[in-house]
């Protein structure tokens, strides 16, 4: 109910049409209209989802943080192929992507990390992302009080980023837009990735 989407007015660069419709949820306040939901599998085609916060729009693609150690960071190791997803409730709009990642250069994520706040990256350094805590959470509280007591006197910029802590390029093959519409006769338009810049629009039935 709350508009539609044509072929005729999307933008031909999926990216511009996502920037478009992410600035307007931006505008409309959502609360963190940046969370997405990464979807990930493994060897066997065992598929597992969480969500991430996107940190960056670039020309051919998202990026996003997090330890490479985890398990979304040791299945795109394996398979890069992954899938991402933005739903924005109060727009009656979904974003789906697919495409393969890759590490962004490992100074960006230095560069990247300082710019957290200090609770995050002294976070960081405590936390094996996805493994087993047997001492309970009494055991990380510990451990990152003992971290801020190690690192008191470095500067927030300055702070040690793991080597296994980093971002990831997800390069953009194909997004789909959907737009609610009345009597679920939804708009679903799909980009398909072409030689070169091109791109394909095709709609899709609801």
């Amino acid at each position: 109910m709350r508009g539609g989407l044509s072929e005729h007015d999307c933008d031909p660069n999926p990216i511009g049409q996502f920037q478009k419709w992410f600035a307007e949820a931006e505008t409309a306040q959502l609360k963190e209209p940046n969370a997405m939901t990464l979807a990930t599998a493994d060897l066997d085609g065992k598929p597992s989802a969480r969500i991430v916060l996107l940190k960056e729009v670039g020309e051919d693609g998202f990026v996003f943080y997090t330890n490479y150690s985890s398990r979304k960071g040791q299945e795109l190791e394996l398979n890069p192929d992954a899938a991402l997803v933005f739903f924005w409730a109060e727009l009656e709009r979904q974003v789906r992507v697919e495409g393969k990642v890759e590490r962004v250069p490992r100074e960006k994520s230095v560069a990247y990390a300082h710019t957290r706040p200090r609770g995050s990256q002294l976070g960081a350094l405590v936390s094996h992302q996805s493994g087993i805590v047997s001492g309970g959470r009494e055991y990380l509280e510990a451990k990152l009080k003992d971290t801020e007591t190690r690192y008191a006197d470095t500067d927030t910029a300055k702070l040690p980023v793991l080597s296994d802590w980093g971002g990831y390029f997800l390069r953009a093959a194909s997004f789909e837009f959907w737009q609610g519409r009345p009597n679920r006769l939804h708009d679903r338009i799909l980009y398909r990735h072409r030689a070169g810049n091109q791109w394909t629009l095709t709609r899709l039935s609801p």
